[in-house]
C-alpha cells in the first residue's frame, strides 16, 4: 500500500465492469473464447471405454481402444 502524505492510500474503488470485462453484456454462447492454458490440449472421453483423459490427437479414441481396432 502506498503513502499519499504520510498517510497510507486507501484501496481504489473496483473499477466498472466495462472495463474488466467488455464481453459481459453478451450471451455466454456468443462471448470470444479464451485459449485454453493447457495449450492445444483438450479433454475428451473415449467413446469405447468411457476413459477421461487429455489429449492433442484429433482421434477422440484412448490409446487402448485405437489399438484393439487396428488390430481386428
Amino acid at each position: 500500500m502506498a503513502k499519499v502524505d504520510g498517510k497510507p492510500e486507501k484501496d481504489a474503488p473496483p473499477a466498472c465492469s466495462c472495463l474488466r470485462e467488455p464481453f459481459a453484456d453478451l450471451p455466454l454462447e456468443l462471448r470470444p473464447r479464451l485459449k485454453p492454458r493447457m495449450g492445444n490440449l483438450r479433454q475428451v472421453t473415449c467413446p469405447g471405454c468411457g476413459l477421461k483423459y487429455w489429449t492433442n490427437r484429433s482421434s477422440d479414441l484412448c490409446m487402448d481402444c485405437q489399438r484393439k481396432t487396428s488390430d481386428d
